[in-house]
């Protein structure tokens, strides 16, 4: 499988004005071929062909005083530049043609040299790796990598991301084998994710949720503030941002780090992981939004998921209808829907106390193991199916007449009865 690994570069001050002006020129390069793409739609004119495009908008822009400074730049860089708007054409269409699943995409929008998040993205002639351990990027020259791992094959293509805070990165997409595949254990855990409790296992292990937004909001308001009474456009404003996407970067950074600790300690030590299909895009609208955003469920799983395919282990989602609460996990008599002030419940039928995220999770783990061996039937917390199921409607039937009927102002032609309605 294809992954990314992510490494912290640091460009000296002539490499940073050599990367800006490649993250310069990528950008015009986008935003011409999209001008393109849309002033021929608005003429009426047919889809602009890639090729044609990349002769207008490079090889020929190159020869003309307004674009000549082009030619400063890989140009590698500008015909990736080129291949993302193509791509994201692709997606656009797939998208409302209904190839593409999941939520509509828009249209390629513009790109602004006030955005956040700058990037360029390399293939294999417009990088490499020296000997010395340095990232040597075409017409940028070698910059230093702060290596935290090896690298499991060589790279295919290289992404370089100068983020809000002025941090610079490098993404490389590497080639993992079956060799990574780790261990068979016999364990298995259902884990049932929640806010007080960022996860809670089916083995009776709780996770403190460790609430980083919420540990580090004091400070984000101070800086916020303090942002807020700058003059926009002088060079403090400037600053003061700064300020602002360092401290939202120290917050993000470490609640990736627990998502990564968290998931791979969990694979390691279970061959089945199996968790809830949570609708996280509808409780971030609810009152709980900022702890929702705060806890990073969706993230997690997508950890979860991948790291499972990667090290040979099953993972399995629970359908979010799924009554994990309402079910009794010893003798899977269903209790009916309880209020979330309610911690702990006892069975009717066995009397046995639960602990309610406990007993979700032990109900996740054996439904789990049903989705991952393709025997669920499982119904939702109401006691049916989600869809219905489909019915044929009822039609007109030609029935044999044995007796002679009397003469009626009906229109109905002779011979034909309504079916589910006696002929008078």
């Amino acid at each position: 499988m294809q992954l990314r690994y992510n490494f912290r570069l640091y460009p000296t001050p002539a490499q940073q004005q050599d990367l800006a002006r490649a993250f310069g020129c990528a950008r015009v390069v986008f935003n011409d071929a999209l001008r393109a793409r849309q002033e021929a739609h608005a003429a009426g004119l047919p889809y602009i062909k890639d090729t044609d495009l990349q002769k207008q908008v490079i090889t020929t822009a190159k020869q003309t005083p307004e674009r000549a400074w082009l030619s400063e730049v890989s140009s590698v860089v500008l015909v990736q530049a080129l291949a993302d708007l193509h791509t994201a054409y692709r997606n656009f269409f797939a998208s409302v043609t209904g190839k593409r699943k999941g939520p509509k995409l828009a249209a390629p929008r513009f790109r602004s040299r006030k955005d956040n998040r700058h990037t360029i993205r390399l293939t294999r002639n417009g990088f490499s790796l020296r000997p010395n351990g340095r990232l040597y990027v075409a017409k940028v020259g070698e910059i230093p990598v702060r290596w935290s791992r090896d690298l499991p094959s060589d790279p295919s293509s290289a992404t370089v991301v100068k983020d809000a805070a002025g941090r610079y990165f490098v993404s490389f997409v590497v080639q993992t084998g079956p060799s990574e595949v780790l261990p068979e254990t016999a364990g298995s855990v259902g884990i049932d994710l929640g806010l007080t409790h960022f996860a809670v296992m089916s083995d009776g292990r709780k996770i403190t949720a460790p609430k980083f937004f919420r540990r580090a909001e004091k400070k984000l308001r101070k800086a916020q503030q303090n942002l807020a009474r700058k003059t926009k456009g002088s060079a403090n404003r400037k600053k003061a941002v700064v300020k602002v996407a360092r401290a939202h970067a120290r917050t993000a950074d470490a609640r990736r780090d627990f998502h990564h600790k968290l998931s791979t300690t969990l694979i390691r030590e279970n061959q089945a992981v199996y968790v809830e299909d949570l609708a996280v895009k509808g409780l971030g609208r609810t009152r709980l939004a900022k702890s929702v955003h705060d806890a990073g469920w969706s993230a997690f799983v997508n950890m979860l998921e991948y790291k499972a395919a990667r090290y040979g282990r099953t993972f399995a989602r629970v359908d979010r209808f799924f009554p994990s609460s309402q079910l009794c996990s010893a003798c899977g008599v269903k209790d009916g829907p309880k209020p979330l002030a309610v911690r702990e419940w006892t069975c009717a039928n066995c009397e046995t106390v639960h602990d309610r995220d406990i007993n979700a999770a032990r109900n996740i783990k054996t439904e789990g193991s049903k989705v991952a061996a393709g025997q669920a039937e499982t119904v939702n917390a109401r006691g049916a199916q989600v869809r219905p199921v489909p019915v044929p409607a009822q039609r007109a039937t030609r029935t044999p007449v044995r007796k002679k009927q009397e003469p009626t102002r009906s229109c109905q032609p002779t011979g034909w009865v309504q079916a589910g309605i006696p002929g008078l």
